[in-house]
């Protein structure tokens, strides 16, 4: 949903996450500001990465694989372009399972790395985030995950078949997204998104775009 009639402002996402979650929001996660002057295309995905630092001493987690809110705020929209474009993850899978069952099987069955691509970013963990494109919660929420960051796991006997249906997953996605609907967000305006259920993305622009990300993770996530 589009949230309007919101400040201008970084506090505004803030308010509008704990509006949105109520009394189920457990985190929040540090703010992004991403400025692009002009823009390429963002192909869909779901906002998700793993990366804790050391604060004196002491490990703090700034992202999280399994944030299950995200709320995108347009600070600047471009003069022209950057329209975002989303997706209902859950029925995109759904029909793979007969239009593609090969592709279906990978995504809900094999493990991969899910930030291996990476892996030299500081923050990263050492070790390796395993865990598959479609998964459920311990509270049986399904988890449809989109990361440019996929890759086998290291010495994996299938890993030839794993790159192929990664290439094959990437070249699928981006077969869909002319298809889908176009909205623009306003200054101000939130795009609020179930991080488990949509992917999101938006058309190259002209000029310069600024928005604000805030990831949360709620109860439900757990």
């Amino acid at each position: 949903m589009i949230l309007t009639g919101y400040e201008n402002t970084s506090d505004a996402l803030v308010v509008a996450a704990a509006q949105v979650v109520g009394d189920r929001l457990r985190e929040l996660y540090p703010q992004r500001v991403r400025t692009s002057h002009p823009g390429h295309p963002v192909h869909l995905h779901a906002d998700s990465f793993d990366v804790i630092v050391d604060i004196g001493g002491v490990p703090h987690r700034r992202r999280h694989p399994d944030e299950d809110h995200v709320l995108v705020q347009c600070a600047r929209p471009t003069p022209e372009g950057g329209d975002s474009f989303a997706l209902d993850a859950y029925a995109f899978v759904d029909e793979l399972s007969t239009s593609d069952p090969v592709l279906h099987t990978f995504l809900t069955s094999t493990d991969v790395d899910l930030y291996g691509a990476w892996a030299d970013l500081r923050g990263l963990p050492a070790t390796p985030r395993i865990g598959r494109h479609v998964e459920y919660t311990r509270t049986g929420r399904r988890i449809v995950r989109r990361t440019d960051g996929a890759v086998p796991i290291h010495r994996d006997p299938d890993s030839d078949h794993i790159r192929t249906q990664l290439a094959r997953l990437t070249e699928t996605v981006h077969e869909v997204e002319p298809s889908l609907p176009r909205f623009r967000l306003d200054a101000g305006d939130i795009l609020v998104l179930d991080n488990f259920r949509c992917w999101h993305g938006r058309d190259r622009h002209t000029g310069e775009r600024t928005v604000r990300i805030l990831t949360a993770r709620s109860s439900d996530a757990a």
